[in-house]
């Protein structure tokens, strides 16, 4: 499993930061539009959306919000909304702690889960505009951006395994320890200074920026036990099968939707 894990992450990574780097923001923004479209219809399953044709009227919904955040993400908008998904990731904190909530399989939860869905996503894609197009440097603060999320994956991995005996959440994921998390606030933030000082960062502000390195991988674990809980709730192991070893798009971004708000908002805040 670790062999085909890693496979796919090489032939990935690689795509990821071509896409990432060579685009213009405009291109990005519908590449990953997309790929979050994606994200959804699997979300969709989880949330116990069965049937076909309700998923794609779920799927043209979310489209042309898509485009309407297009429209207004611009200005003093942009750090509300991606506030409103910081405070989001809070409150998911709060449902992480009350594993059953939601649990049952009614159209109450099915509609909780979906509108819990347009929380992840929107202010995920909201932080890809505001990261890819910022200036100066806007390509590469998306990519630092993903780098901590991976560089964080990987120190968990690591770490856990190394040093994992107490778990993070049982209920939720068995296999995250809390020795994986230090791991991986460890590798998320080095890998984030690196980047900083790359970018120009020096002096107080490459301090402020690793305490939003803390934070963003912080975040990053809370998504990715949010995913886990879908999954335990709907009984199925991955979000879908389209990676080998990796599971499905949810599987490889569940991180990431909860990273960017928080990173992309923090920038803001540090005047970065």
């Amino acid at each position: 499993m670790l062999f085909q894990r890693v496979i796919t992450a090489l032939l990935l990574a690689p795509l990821a930061i071509a896409v990432i780097l060579l685009l213009p923001t405009p291109w990005f923004a519908v590449v990953s539009a997309a790929v979050f479209l994606g994200a959804q219809e699997e979300w969709a399953q989880l949330a116990g959306v069965r049937q076909a044709p309700m998923r794609i009227v779920v799927l043209v919904v979310a489209a042309a919000l898509f485009v309407l955040l297009w429209l207004a993400h611009a200005g003093a908008l942009t750090p509300l909304l991606l506030a409103l998904g910081v405070a989001w990731w809070l409150l998911a904190c709060v449902w992480l702690g009350r594993f059953a909530f939601g649990a049952a399989p009614t159209p109450e939860n099915r509609a909780l889960k979906l509108a819990a869905g347009a929380c992840v996503m929107f202010p995920a894609w909201i932080a890809v505009l505001a990261l890819h197009g910022r200036e100066p440097h806007g390509h590469w603060w998306m990519l630092l951006a993903l780098f901590i999320v991976w560089a964080a994956d990987i120190g968990a991995y690591f770490s856990g395994r190394r040093f994992g005996k107490r778990k993070l959440a049982p209920q939720i994921s068995p296999g995250k320890t809390r020795a994986g998390a230090y791991g991986a606030l460890v590798a998320g933030t080095l890998v984030c200074l690196v980047g900083g000082w790359l970018l120009g960062v020096r002096g107080g502000d490459l301090a402020g920026l690793a305490v939003l390195a803390v934070l963003t991988v912080a975040a990053s674990i809370v998504g990715d036990l949010l995913e886990s809980l879908m999954k335990r709730h709907a009984q199925v192991k991955d979000s879908g099968s389209l990676f080998p070893g990796h599971g499905g798009l949810l599987d490889r971004l569940d991180s990431v939707f909860a990273a960017l708000p928080v990173f992309a908002l923090g920038l803001w805040v540090l005047g970065l």
